[in-house]
């Protein structure tokens, strides 16, 4: 990061609502879901972007640079710089802290970061074998050297590669894998039920309240985030069946209490002092103060673990304790996930052997977590998500008074995690 003299600021970003997958924005793949996000936030700025970050979890093989792309497409400046991103839920989070990591007064002041996730658009490949197969067939030449690629041509290679939500190390689904996180920390289905529905009456009332109308970019008519649901309830919640584990008997995770496929685009701010003077004075702001990444072994750690071990080695490095923390914005891929963070963010065992952190935190002010909605309530476009909980998390802390702290937590796939402080 720039030294202790170049302060860096993150600025409220836009989105896209976020929708429903095969909804409104079905005909919209990444790279066109992204353009509308892109120019809106350009529009925002005095020219020049220094440069800008962008990514997504599902790739398409039309693009392997999507950020320029993406940038092309929106016609804006090509001598700016831009790359691809990428670490699974973190992706835009992580392209925060790479750019916070560039900024330099004197060389590049302003980036504009951010992700996209298409699920209506998933891209069906063929496997290896077949396309090395395929390849060959192509670029053969004669008919001898075709039919002999004909006869060598396996059944069993006939095979399609459809992109699905699962750990490719283990063959199993974050569900699958948080099902056995929500068994070893004793969650019940009843209390993911009720942190679901806090999510759902907290993003309804900040849809109501105006919170989201300036962080959002309608696109083809749509203005709204979808997800949120005024009509559930715990005895509505409560008829839904297991998703990830139906044969135990002991499944708790179900389509109300995990966050839902969302196709959506969102990015965000990232500065200087003099990259600020670029931005509009009214665009809520707050400071890069520390981030703290974590990695845990997927096998025998529980796979969305890595932000308990993040969160008190930042705390911990900057003397702070759960209640010196005013706003506290965690990704909820599934209630359960969040739920196992909290446990185990207030057992000081496990806090000293997995994060090595000697330290009391005290009781962690579960009133002040996610005032806006979380990702179930919300929706969660896997690269898009880290943009959105940040922008969010601007806005929400630069209303409180000043040297208010946040904590942003986003878990990944691969057994990760992403922690951000920020300072009013």
């Amino acid at each position: 990061m720039p030294n202790e003299r170049d302060a860096v600021w993150l600025a409220a970003g836009l989105r896209t609502p976020f929708v429903n997958v095969d909804g409104p924005f079905a005909h919209r793949d990444s790279l066109n879901l992204s353009v509308p996000v892109v120019l809106a936030m350009a529009n925002q700025a005095k020219r020049p972007i220094d440069f800008a970050v962008w990514g997504s979890v599902v790739v398409n093989l039309a693009y392997a640079n999507l950020a320029r792309e993406v940038w092309l497409e929106s016609k804006l400046d090509p001598h700016v710089p831009t790359y691809t991103t990428i670490m699974q839920c973190s992706t835009s989070m992580v392209g925060v802290f790479e750019a916070a990591g560039m900024l330099e007064e004197k060389r590049a002041s302003l980036a504009m970061v951010g992700g996209v996730e298409s699920m209506s658009r998933l891209q069906i490949g063929l496997n290896q074998n077949f396309s090395v197969w395929l390849r060959r067939l192509v670029q053969a030449r004669g008919l001898v050297k075709r039919l002999s690629l004909l006869r060598k041509l396996r059944l069993s290679d006939i095979r399609l590669h459809v992109p699905e939500v699962k750990n490719r190390v283990t063959g199993r689904s974050m569900g699958e894998h948080t099902e056995d996180m929500a068994k070893d920390w004793n969650i019940g289905r009843r209390e993911q039920d009720e942190l679901a529905l806090e999510g759902h009456r907290r993003a309804v009332a900040a849809q109501d309240g105006g919170f989201f109308a300036d962080l959002i970019v309608p696109v083809d008519g749509t203005s709204k985030d979808h997800f949120p649901r005024r009509d559930t309830s715990l005895e509505k919640l409560a008829k839904l069946k297991p998703v990830f584990d139906r044969a135990s008997g002991r499944g708790t995770l179900t389509a109300g209490n995990s966050s839902p496929l969302t196709d959506g685009a969102a990015a965000i701010w990232v500065a200087t002092d003099k990259g600020m003077d670029r931005l509009p004075n009214n665009l809520p702001r707050v400071r890069l103060v520390d981030f703290e990444m974590a990695a845990v072994d997927i096998f025998t750690e529980g796979l969305l673990m890595a932000p308990v071990s993040a969160i008190p080695r930042l705390l911990a490095r900057q003397g702070l304790k759960f209640n010196d923390i005013a706003l506290w914005e965690i990704h909820e891929a599934f209630s359960a996930q969040v739920l196992c963070h909290l446990k185990a963010l207030q057992d000081s065992d496990f806090v000293r052997a997995k994060a090595g952190v000697e330290h009391n935190f005290g009781t962690f002010p579960r009133e002040r977590m996610n005032p806006n909605g979380g990702s179930v309530a919300l929706g969660h476009p896997f690269a898009a998500t880290g943009a959105r909980i940040l922008s969010q998390a601007v806005k929400e802390l630069a209303q409180l008074p000043k040297g208010s702290r946040a904590i942003v937590s986003i878990c990944s796939d691969g057994g990760l995690g992403t922690v951000a402080l920020l300072e009013h």
